[in-house]
């Protein structure tokens, strides 16, 4: 029984499961606000590292954001989160491309600044999925 305590989540829903509902209701709206955005994404489970990747493609040039949850927020991270504009200074971290966004409730998922931050990246990398 030890050994299965350490065993990874092999899912996204199992990844989620072990965190609280604010942050399960969190990474759901904000993987909603990236299919709506980009209705044909790619997207990949990674269980080695517990996050969900969306892209163009899987192909690592194709990457766009991933979603991390944690104890109290889920990241959502920009690949190019560097290079985006940031009035609000929502976008965090000192990567030399890659940052992120602390999204620690749906409703901060569901603000119009988020989808703008997801929009930003899409145009980033060849313009909007829609």
């Amino acid at each position: 029984m030890a050994e299965a305590a350490r065993q990874k989540p092999q899912t996204w829903d199992e990844v989620l499961a072990s965190h609280s509902p604010e942050v399960q209701a969190a990474a759901r709206a904000l993987e909603a606000v990236i299919r709506e955005e980009l209705p044909d994404v790619a997207v990949q489970f990674d269980p080695g590292n517990g996050l969900l990747a969306f892209g163009r493609s899987m192909k690592m040039r194709d990457l766009l954001f991933a979603l991390i949850p944690h104890a109290g927020w889920v990241n959502l991270q920009l690949a190019d989160g560097a290079l985006l504009p940031n009035p609000d200074g929502l976008i965090e971290g000192t990567g030399k491309r890659i940052r992120h966004v602390k999204v620690r409730s749906a409703e901060l998922a569901g603000d119009p600044r988020i989808r703008q931050i997801v929009r930003a990246e899409l145009e980033a990398n060849g313009g909007a999925g829609t």
